[in-house]
Protein backbone atom coordinates (compact mmCIF):
# COMPACT_ATOMS: atom_id res chain seq x y z
CA UNK A 1 0.00 0.00 0.00
CA UNK A 2 1.44 3.29 -1.14
CA UNK A 3 2.82 5.55 1.59
CA UNK A 4 0.50 4.13 4.25
CA UNK A 5 2.78 4.94 7.18
CA UNK A 6 2.41 7.79 9.62
CA UNK A 7 5.20 9.59 11.39
CA UNK A 8 5.77 12.55 13.69
CA UNK A 9 6.74 16.10 12.79
CA UNK A 10 10.12 15.82 14.53
CA UNK A 11 12.19 15.51 11.36
CA UNK A 12 10.24 18.31 9.66
CA UNK A 13 10.82 20.62 12.63
CA UNK A 14 14.55 19.82 12.54
CA UNK A 15 14.72 20.67 8.85
CA UNK A 16 13.10 24.03 9.48
CA UNK A 17 15.69 24.70 12.20
CA UNK A 18 18.54 23.68 9.91
CA UNK A 19 17.43 26.13 7.22
CA UNK A 20 16.14 28.90 9.48
CA UNK A 21 18.76 31.40 8.26
CA UNK A 22 17.91 30.93 4.58
CA UNK A 23 15.47 33.14 2.70
CA UNK A 24 11.87 31.80 2.59
CA UNK A 25 13.09 28.50 4.08
CA UNK A 26 9.76 27.46 5.63
CA UNK A 27 7.85 28.19 2.44
CA UNK A 28 10.34 26.25 0.30
CA UNK A 29 10.53 23.26 2.64
CA UNK A 30 6.76 22.90 3.13
CA UNK A 31 5.88 23.50 -0.53
CA UNK A 32 3.51 20.84 -1.83
CA UNK A 33 3.16 19.05 1.53
CA UNK A 34 -0.13 20.35 2.93
CA UNK A 35 1.70 21.11 6.21
CA UNK A 36 1.38 24.62 7.59
CA UNK A 37 3.71 26.37 10.06
CA UNK A 38 0.82 26.29 12.57
CA UNK A 39 0.76 22.48 12.43
CA UNK A 40 4.32 22.33 13.78
CA UNK A 41 3.17 23.55 17.18
CA UNK A 42 0.48 20.89 17.64
CA UNK A 43 1.17 18.13 20.17
CA UNK A 44 1.20 14.54 18.84
CA UNK A 45 0.44 15.72 15.29
CA UNK A 46 0.97 13.00 12.70
CA UNK A 47 1.81 13.29 9.03
CA UNK A 48 2.09 10.71 6.29
CA UNK A 49 5.41 9.38 5.06
CA UNK A 50 4.56 10.94 1.69
CA UNK A 51 4.41 14.39 3.31
CA UNK A 52 7.68 13.86 5.16
CA UNK A 53 9.42 12.64 2.01
CA UNK A 54 8.24 15.71 0.12
CA UNK A 55 9.82 17.93 2.79
CA UNK A 56 12.99 15.81 2.53
CA UNK A 57 13.06 16.22 -1.26
CA UNK A 58 12.69 19.98 -0.88
CA UNK A 59 15.53 20.00 1.67
CA UNK A 60 17.86 17.90 -0.50
CA UNK A 61 17.20 20.23 -3.43
CA UNK A 62 18.45 23.06 -1.23
CA UNK A 63 21.40 21.21 0.34
CA UNK A 64 22.38 17.70 -0.81
CA UNK A 65 24.35 16.76 2.32
CA UNK A 66 21.59 17.80 4.73
CA UNK A 67 20.89 14.19 5.86
CA UNK A 68 24.13 14.09 7.83
CA UNK A 69 23.39 17.41 9.52
CA UNK A 70 19.80 16.51 10.41
CA UNK A 71 20.80 13.12 11.81
CA UNK A 72 23.19 14.80 14.22
CA UNK A 73 20.33 16.96 15.51
CA UNK A 74 18.01 13.96 16.14
CA UNK A 75 18.73 13.30 19.83
CA UNK A 76 17.01 10.60 21.86
CA UNK A 77 14.71 13.21 23.42
CA UNK A 78 13.17 13.70 19.95
CA UNK A 79 11.40 10.34 20.24
CA UNK A 80 9.04 11.24 23.08
CA UNK A 81 7.85 8.31 25.15
CA UNK A 82 10.18 5.90 23.38
CA UNK A 83 13.14 8.14 24.15
CA UNK A 84 12.40 8.03 27.89
CA UNK A 85 12.00 4.25 27.74
CA UNK A 86 15.39 3.91 26.05
CA UNK A 87 17.17 6.26 28.45
CA UNK A 88 15.87 4.36 31.50
CA UNK A 89 16.88 0.93 30.17
CA UNK A 90 19.42 -1.16 32.04
CA UNK A 91 22.01 -1.56 29.26
CA UNK A 92 22.69 -0.33 25.75
CA UNK A 93 21.67 -3.75 24.42
CA UNK A 94 18.34 -3.61 26.27
CA UNK A 95 17.65 -0.15 24.89
CA UNK A 96 18.51 -1.05 21.30
CA UNK A 97 16.42 -4.22 21.36
CA UNK A 98 13.47 -2.17 22.67
CA UNK A 99 13.93 0.44 19.94
CA UNK A 100 13.95 -2.25 17.27
CA UNK A 101 10.59 -3.53 18.55
CA UNK A 102 8.90 -0.25 17.63
CA UNK A 103 10.03 0.94 14.18
CA UNK A 104 6.76 2.89 13.85
CA UNK A 105 7.64 4.96 16.91
CA UNK A 106 11.17 5.51 15.58
CA UNK A 107 9.68 6.69 12.30
CA UNK A 108 12.24 4.70 10.30
CA UNK A 109 11.85 3.75 6.64
CA UNK A 110 14.25 0.82 7.03
CA UNK A 111 14.25 -2.61 8.60
CA UNK A 112 16.58 -2.31 11.59
CA UNK A 113 18.57 -5.28 12.90
CA UNK A 114 21.47 -6.07 15.21
CA UNK A 115 23.82 -8.44 13.37
CA UNK A 116 26.45 -10.28 15.41
CA UNK A 117 29.81 -10.64 13.66
CA UNK A 118 32.30 -12.26 15.99
CA UNK A 119 33.37 -9.72 18.59
CA UNK A 120 31.64 -6.91 16.75
CA UNK A 121 27.97 -6.02 16.25
CA UNK A 122 26.49 -4.25 13.26
CA UNK A 123 23.43 -2.02 13.66
CA UNK A 124 21.94 -2.44 10.19
CA UNK A 125 19.31 -0.47 8.25
CA UNK A 126 18.14 -2.30 5.12
CA UNK A 127 15.15 -2.91 2.80
CA UNK A 128 14.47 0.73 2.00
CA UNK A 129 11.39 0.85 -0.21
CA UNK A 130 10.43 4.49 -0.61
CA UNK A 131 11.54 7.26 -3.01
CA UNK A 132 14.74 5.95 -4.71
CA UNK A 133 16.07 9.46 -5.28
CA UNK A 134 16.11 9.98 -1.50
CA UNK A 135 17.81 6.67 -0.63
CA UNK A 136 21.19 8.25 0.17
CA UNK A 137 19.61 11.07 2.19
CA UNK A 138 17.51 8.67 4.25
CA UNK A 139 20.43 6.30 4.85
CA UNK A 140 22.59 9.19 6.08
CA UNK A 141 19.78 10.53 8.25
CA UNK A 142 18.91 7.10 9.68
CA UNK A 143 22.43 5.91 10.55
CA UNK A 144 23.58 9.28 11.88
CA UNK A 145 20.52 9.58 14.14
CA UNK A 146 21.01 6.01 15.41
CA UNK A 147 24.62 6.85 16.26
CA UNK A 148 23.45 9.97 18.12
CA UNK A 149 20.91 7.86 20.06
CA UNK A 150 23.68 5.47 21.15
CA UNK A 151 25.86 8.40 22.24
CA UNK A 152 22.99 9.94 24.22
CA UNK A 153 22.13 6.65 25.94
CA UNK A 154 25.74 6.00 26.98
CA UNK A 155 26.48 9.59 27.97
CA UNK A 156 29.61 9.38 25.79
CA UNK A 157 30.47 8.72 22.12
CA UNK A 158 30.14 5.10 21.05
CA UNK A 159 33.47 4.14 19.36
CA UNK A 160 32.84 2.70 15.90
CA UNK A 161 34.84 0.01 14.11
CA UNK A 162 33.41 0.75 10.68
CA UNK A 163 30.41 2.02 8.73
CA UNK A 164 29.00 1.05 5.35
CA UNK A 165 26.42 2.53 3.00
CA UNK A 166 24.45 1.12 0.08
CA UNK A 167 24.82 4.25 -2.05
CA UNK A 168 27.96 5.31 -3.96
CA UNK A 169 30.43 7.65 -2.27
CA UNK A 170 29.12 11.25 -2.59
CA UNK A 171 31.29 14.23 -3.44
CA UNK A 172 30.83 15.47 0.14
CA UNK A 173 32.27 12.27 1.64
CA UNK A 174 34.60 14.29 3.87
CA UNK A 175 31.56 15.36 5.94
CA UNK A 176 31.02 11.77 7.05
CA UNK A 177 34.00 12.03 9.41
CA UNK A 178 31.99 14.02 11.97
CA UNK A 179 29.37 11.34 12.79
CA UNK A 180 31.44 8.35 11.57
CA UNK A 181 35.05 8.56 12.76
CA UNK A 182 35.90 5.13 11.37
CA UNK A 183 36.67 3.31 8.09
CA UNK A 184 33.88 3.79 5.52
CA UNK A 185 32.59 1.56 2.73
CA UNK A 186 30.17 2.59 -0.03
CA UNK A 187 28.16 0.48 -2.46
CA UNK A 188 27.46 -2.10 0.27
CA UNK A 189 24.47 -4.42 0.55
CA UNK A 190 22.99 -2.43 3.46
CA UNK A 191 23.59 0.61 5.64
CA UNK A 192 25.22 -0.20 8.99
CA UNK A 193 27.81 0.73 11.57
CA UNK A 194 29.80 -1.64 13.79
CA UNK A 195 31.00 -1.48 17.38
CA UNK A 196 32.58 -3.92 19.84
CA UNK A 197 30.12 -6.42 21.29
CA UNK A 198 30.92 -5.58 24.92
CA UNK A 199 29.16 -2.22 24.53
CA UNK A 200 25.81 -4.00 24.49
CA UNK A 201 26.33 -4.93 28.15
CA UNK A 202 27.34 -1.40 29.19
CA UNK A 203 25.08 -0.09 31.97
CA UNK A 204 23.26 3.12 31.09
CA UNK A 205 23.86 6.10 33.42
CA UNK A 206 20.16 7.03 33.61
CA UNK A 207 18.84 3.49 34.13
CA UNK A 208 15.72 3.27 36.30
CA UNK A 209 13.76 -0.01 36.30
CA UNK A 210 10.48 1.51 37.53
CA UNK A 211 10.50 4.29 34.97
CA UNK A 212 11.59 1.82 32.29
CA UNK A 213 8.68 -0.54 32.95
CA UNK A 214 6.16 2.31 32.95
CA UNK A 215 7.53 3.90 29.77
CA UNK A 216 7.82 0.54 27.98
CA UNK A 217 4.15 -0.20 28.68
CA UNK A 218 3.14 3.22 27.39
CA UNK A 219 5.22 2.59 24.26
CA UNK A 220 3.41 -0.71 23.74
CA UNK A 221 0.02 1.03 23.94
CA UNK A 222 1.13 3.91 21.74
CA UNK A 223 2.46 1.48 19.15
CA UNK A 224 -0.87 -0.38 19.05
CA UNK A 225 -2.72 2.89 18.51
CA UNK A 226 -0.18 4.10 15.96
CA UNK A 227 -0.16 0.91 13.90
CA UNK A 228 -3.96 0.81 14.09
CA UNK A 229 -4.07 4.28 12.54
CA UNK A 230 -1.62 3.13 9.88
CA UNK A 231 -3.79 0.14 8.99
CA UNK A 232 -6.88 2.36 8.77
CA UNK A 233 -5.11 4.90 6.59
CA UNK A 234 -3.64 2.11 4.48
CA UNK A 235 -7.13 0.72 3.79
CA UNK A 236 -8.31 4.17 2.64
CA UNK A 237 -5.33 4.53 0.32
CA UNK A 238 -5.88 1.06 -1.08
CA UNK A 239 -9.51 1.85 -1.91
CA UNK A 240 -8.62 5.16 -3.55
CA UNK A 241 -5.75 3.62 -5.49
CA UNK A 242 -8.14 1.09 -7.00
CA UNK A 243 -10.52 3.86 -8.12
CA UNK A 244 -8.26 6.58 -9.48
CA UNK A 245 -10.01 6.55 -12.86
CA UNK A 246 -13.36 7.26 -11.17
CA UNK A 247 -12.75 8.50 -7.61
CA UNK A 248 -15.69 7.79 -5.26
CA UNK A 249 -15.72 11.18 -3.55
CA UNK A 250 -15.78 11.68 0.22
CA UNK A 251 -19.34 10.34 0.58
CA UNK A 252 -18.66 7.26 -1.52
CA UNK A 253 -15.40 6.51 0.26
CA UNK A 254 -17.12 6.84 3.63
CA UNK A 255 -19.72 4.27 2.58
CA UNK A 256 -16.94 1.91 1.54
CA UNK A 257 -15.29 2.43 4.94
CA UNK A 258 -18.65 1.82 6.69
CA UNK A 259 -18.72 5.21 8.38
CA UNK A 260 -20.29 8.62 7.86
CA UNK A 261 -18.59 11.27 5.75
CA UNK A 262 -18.37 13.45 8.85
CA UNK A 263 -16.53 10.72 10.75
CA UNK A 264 -14.18 10.08 7.83
CA UNK A 265 -13.42 13.78 7.46
CA UNK A 266 -12.74 14.12 11.20
CA UNK A 267 -10.41 11.11 11.32
CA UNK A 268 -8.48 12.32 8.30
CA UNK A 269 -8.17 15.78 9.86
CA UNK A 270 -6.80 14.21 13.06
CA UNK A 271 -4.18 12.47 10.92
CA UNK A 272 -3.24 15.77 9.29
CA UNK A 273 -4.79 14.91 5.95
CA UNK A 274 -7.94 15.18 3.84
CA UNK A 275 -9.73 13.26 1.10
CA UNK A 276 -8.41 15.59 -1.61
CA UNK A 277 -4.85 15.48 -0.28
CA UNK A 278 -4.80 11.67 -0.25
CA UNK A 279 -6.26 11.56 -3.75
CA UNK A 280 -3.66 14.04 -5.00
CA UNK A 281 -0.82 12.04 -3.43
CA UNK A 282 -1.93 8.83 -5.11
CA UNK A 283 -2.55 10.53 -8.45
CA UNK A 284 0.89 12.14 -8.30
CA UNK A 285 2.65 8.85 -7.59
CA UNK A 286 0.76 7.05 -10.35
CA UNK A 287 1.37 9.92 -12.76
CA UNK A 288 5.13 9.79 -12.18
CA UNK A 289 5.08 6.04 -12.76
CA UNK A 290 3.10 6.28 -16.01
CA UNK A 291 5.19 9.18 -17.31
CA UNK A 292 8.41 7.27 -16.60
CA UNK A 293 7.10 4.17 -18.40
CA UNK A 294 6.57 6.36 -21.50
CA UNK A 295 3.86 4.10 -22.95
CA UNK A 296 0.70 6.21 -22.71
CA UNK A 297 0.23 9.69 -24.20
CA UNK A 298 -0.41 12.41 -21.68
CA UNK A 299 -4.11 12.69 -22.54
CA UNK A 300 -4.55 8.97 -21.72
CA UNK A 301 -2.70 9.38 -18.43
CA UNK A 302 -5.12 12.17 -17.58
CA UNK A 303 -8.04 9.80 -18.24
CA UNK A 304 -6.48 6.98 -16.19
CA UNK A 305 -6.14 9.37 -13.27
CA UNK A 306 -9.75 10.54 -13.47
CA UNK A 307 -9.23 14.01 -14.95
CA UNK A 308 -11.94 15.25 -17.28
CA UNK A 309 -9.45 16.91 -19.62
CA UNK A 310 -5.66 16.95 -20.17
CA UNK A 311 -5.39 20.62 -19.22
CA UNK A 312 -6.68 19.88 -15.70
CA UNK A 313 -4.07 17.13 -15.33
CA UNK A 314 -1.27 19.40 -16.58
CA UNK A 315 -2.28 22.11 -14.11
CA UNK A 316 -2.42 19.63 -11.21
CA UNK A 317 0.92 18.02 -12.07
CA UNK A 318 2.57 21.42 -12.31
CA UNK A 319 1.22 22.23 -8.83
CA UNK A 320 2.45 18.90 -7.42
CA UNK A 321 5.92 18.83 -8.96
CA UNK A 322 6.75 22.32 -10.18
CA UNK A 323 7.18 21.10 -13.79
CA UNK A 324 4.82 20.19 -16.62
CA UNK A 325 4.18 16.48 -17.34
CA UNK A 326 5.98 16.72 -20.68
CA UNK A 327 9.08 18.17 -19.00
CA UNK A 328 9.00 15.47 -16.32
CA UNK A 329 8.82 12.77 -19.01
CA UNK A 330 11.66 14.35 -20.97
Amino acid sequence: MLHSHLTTLNAVSLMLQAFKDEDRAAQRLLEGTGITPADLGRADWRITTHQELRVCANAVAMRREVGLELGQRMHVSSYGMLGYALLSGATLGDALHLALQYPALLGTLFQLRLIEDGERVWLSASDYGQAPELAAFNAEFCLTSLKVICNDLLGQPLPLLGARFAHPAPDYQALYSAPFDCPLQFGASDNAFAFERHWLARALPLADPITHRAMSERCRRQNLEFTGRQAWLGRIRQLLQQQLEAPPGLEGLARQMSCSSRTLRRHLHELGSSYQQLLDELRFERAKQLLAEDELPIYRIAEVLGFSEPASFRHAFLRWSGVAPSHFRA
